[in-house]
């Protein structure tokens, strides 16, 4: 997560959204960066915690904005990501099918705990807690937005790229997961479709 206050700006990090290489545009902008274990903070753990400090300490109440993937490129992402041999909740012996089952299950083992892009920007009642959503999908249209706010051409550089393997998944197993994340998909949908 970034704080860009020239730009009235915060940046929600998104896991497995190419967040790597938007902070690496975006550092030189940032007066705050939380890296670690709050680089991947939710939209309603911000709101909650750092958005009344930055009100009450710096005076200011940035505009948020966050980045989501077609769910099932996401998983794909995550399972190759987990696919390293030096990952630490590999999944190296498991196909990207029986991965997605793992993931959609009631009780979804450490490797297949990579949690949902919906919860990450919405409230417990469904509420999009982040002001400017953009798709993955579409770069043209987040970097042009970043660049007008930031007020300089930004590039993406590819950061954090995860092996090359194959992941095939059956229908059925792809059907159950748009069903069991029908929200996410949903919301997918809407940000992807959306004309800016």
């Amino acid at each position: 997560m970034l704080v860009c206050s020239a730009a009235n700006l915060v940046f929600l990090a998104v896991p497995k959204t190419g967040s790597t290489a938007i902070e690496v545009a975006l550092m030189k902008h940032a007066d705050i960066v939380f890296g670690k274990g709050r680089k991947h903070m939710t939209a309603r753990r911000y709101h909650q915690i750092i958005a009344p400090f930055l009100n009450d300490t710096l005076g200011v109440r940035p505009q948020t904005m966050a980045v989501i993937r077609d769910p099932v490129e996401r998983l794909r992402s995550w399972y190759r990501f987990r696919h390293r041999s030096d990952a630490e909740h590999s999944t190296r012996q498991l196909s990207f099918d029986a991965f997605i089952r793992d993931v959609i299950s009631d009780n979804p083992p450490t490797h297949a705990q990579v949690g949902n892009q919906h919860d990450f920007v919405c409230d417990s009642d469904g509420t999009v807690l982040v002001d400017h959503l953009f798709a993955y999908e579409r770069q043209p249209i987040l970097r042009d937005f970043l660049s007008k706010r930031i007020g300089a051409a930004l590039t993406f550089k590819v950061k954090n790229v995860s092996p090359d393997v194959p992941t095939p998944a059956l229908p059925e197993t792809l059907n159950a997961l748009r069903s069991a994340r029908a929200e996410e998909f949903d919301l997918y949908d809407k940000v992807r479709n959306a004309t800016y």
